[in-house]
C-alpha cells in the first residue's frame, strides 16, 4: 500500500515537467538514492529551504505548492507579494520535509524556462533561514480592499493635504537631527524646498511688475525702460513722438535741401 501511494503521485511528473528523457533517468535515480538513504538512516529528516526567483506573472500560491509536490513532500510555500497591491514580487521560498530533495530540486529547477523566464533556484543553508520567514504562510491570501494605486490617486480635501505635509516635514526634521546626532554633515533640500513659501509685503513691493523673471530690480535696461515711460504732469496736451535715428537724419538732410534751394532762387531773380 505505502509503495502504490508514493507512486502515485510520481506519474503526472512526466506531464507536468518537460524534460528530456535522460534529465527524467538521473532525476528518479536521484530520487530513489534519497528514498534508500532514508530507510537506512530511520532518523527523523532534516527539512530544505530553496529559494525560486524569476517567476513568471499569474502563479499563485496552490499553483506553486501542485508544481512543486512532484519532487517531494512541501511543508510550507512563502510567495513574496506586496502588501499595497497584492501583485506577485517574482520569488518564493518552498520547504520540502528532506535537504536531500531540496538540493536536487534545486539542481533540476535552476536555469529551467517557464513562462518564457528563466528559474533561478538555489539551496538556502540552516542558519540563513529566517525564523519568521514561513509566518503566515499558511493563511489563504486575500487581496487589500484598497490598493496603492487607488489610495495615492484618490482626492483629498485641503485639510488632508495639510496633515501630509506636516507629517513629512516632521518626519524630514525628525532625520536631519539624527543625521546630526551622528556626527555626518549632510545638508539636502528635501520636502522643505518644495513648500511654497509665503510671500511677505517687502517682496511683493520690490518684484518686477514687468516679468516674471528673478533678474533684479535696478537693472540698467530696466531704468531705461522706466525713464520713457515716464511723463511729465505739467505737458499735458503735448505730444511727444520719437523718431528712430534713421529717421532723424533724414529729416536734417531735407531740411538742408530745402535751404540750399531757397538760397538759389533769390541770386536767379536778381541775375534777371
Amino acid at each position: 500500500m505505502t509503495e502504490s501511494k508514493a507512486d502515485a503521485p510520481t506519474k503526472p511528473a512526466k506531464e507536468l515537467l518537460a524534460l528530456n528523457p535522460k534529465q527524467d533517468s538521473e532525476f528518479k535515480k536521484k530520487v530513489q538514492e534519497v528514498k534508500k538513504k532514508k530507510s537506512a538512516k530511520g532518523s527523523r529528516l532534516t527539512p530544505g529551504v530553496i529559494y525560486v526567483g524569476h517567476l513568471p506573472e499569474g502563479l499563485s500560491e496552490p499553483e506553486l505548492k501542485s508544481y512543486f509536490e512532484q519532487f517531494g513532500k512541501v511543508l510550507r510555500l512563502r510567495l513574496s507579494r506586496s502588501k499595497k497591491t497584492g501583485g506577485s514580487k517574482g520569488y518564493a521560498f518552498v520547504e520540502f520535509d528532506c535537504d536531500e530533495v531540496a538540493k536536487i530540486v534545486a539542481e533540476t529547477m535552476n536555469n529551467y524556462l517557464m513562462g518564457e523566464r528563466l528559474i533561478k533556484c538555489h539551496v538556502i543553508a540552516p542558519e540563513k533561514v529566517h525564523e519568521k520567514l514561513f509566518v503566515g504562510s499558511q493563511r489563504e491570501f486575500k487581496k487589500p480592499s484598497l490598493p496603492a494605486v487607488a489610495r495615492y490617486n484618490s482626492k483629498r480635501t485641503a485639510e488632508q493635504v495639510e496633515k501630509m505635509k506636516e507629517r513629512l516635514l516632521r518626519k524630514e526634521s525628525k532625520l536631519r537631527k539624527r543625521l546630526a546626532a551622528h556626527g555626518i554633515d549632510y545638508d539636502f533640500p528635501g520636502f522643505a524646498a518644495q513648500v511654497p513659501q509665503k510671500k511677505s509685503s517687502s517682496d511683493s513691493i520690490n518684484a518686477s511688475s514687468c516679468s516674471d523673471d528673478t533678474t533684479p530690480v535696478c537693472t540698467p535696461s530696466l531704468l531705461e525702460r522706466r525713464k520713457s515711460m515716464v511723463v511729465d504732469d505739467d505737458a499735458d496736451d503735448e505730444i511727444v513722438v520719437k523718431l528712430p535715428a534713421a529717421d532723424k537724419d533724414e529729416e536734417c538732410s531735407s531740411e538742408s535741401e530745402e535751404g540750399e534751394s531757397e538760397s538759389e532762387d533769390p541770386s536767379e531773380e536778381e541775375a534777371e
